[in-house]
């Protein structure tokens, strides 16, 4: 439990959008994934098994509440934490930060789900395909889909930062 917890909270938090949902959602995960072990594949890996227990039940709890939080993305990167930006930077790191999430709302639930999973969660595809239940080649052209459409996005209300999206 202790090795996935915090990948699997921030799988339920990218796809509730509230700490408290993602906590709760994933406890809940863990637990179906333990009474469900007996029916893990020894040929399978076990993150994006998981990963997809605690993303479902993080869906489901997010379907059966009434608001819907946009999901929103946690911007620090362990090296850009340890720097102390110039104000200027700073000024210009957050305005990039706010356009990006942004564009990531404005992106359907699929699209914002598989490019969480495969750049916010930095998982691969395979295991991306696992966690959202479709074929590999499928993450493939929805991620290729998802990054166009968020590259229009972003180029819309912020023509600078587009270019930074690969």
């Amino acid at each position: 439990m202790r090795r996935h917890q915090a990948v699997a909270q921030r799988a339920a938090w990218l796809i509730t959008g509230s700490s408290e949902d993602a906590a709760d959602a994933t406890q809940e995960g863990f637990v179906k994934a333990w009474r469900a072990l007996d029916r893990f594949r020894d040929d399978a890996e076990f993150r994006p098994w998981l990963l997809r227990i605690v993303v479902n039940t993080a869906r489901n709890r997010r379907r059966s509440a009434w608001r819907f939080d946009a999901l929103r993305v946690r911007a620090a990167a362990a090296a850009a934490a340890e720097m102390t930006p110039t104000p200027e930077v700073a000024a210009v790191a957050h305005d990039e930060h706010d356009a990006l999430v942004a564009a990531l709302r404005r992106l359907s639930k699929k699209d914002r789900e598989v490019v969480a999973c495969r750049y916010l969660l930095d998982l691969s595809e395979a295991e991306t395909g696992e966690v959202l239940g479709c074929p590999r080649g499928t993450v493939k052209s929805r991620l290729s889909r998802a990054l166009d459409r968020l590259r229009a996005e972003l180029d819309a209300v912020h023509p600078a930062a587009a270019g930074g999206v690969s």
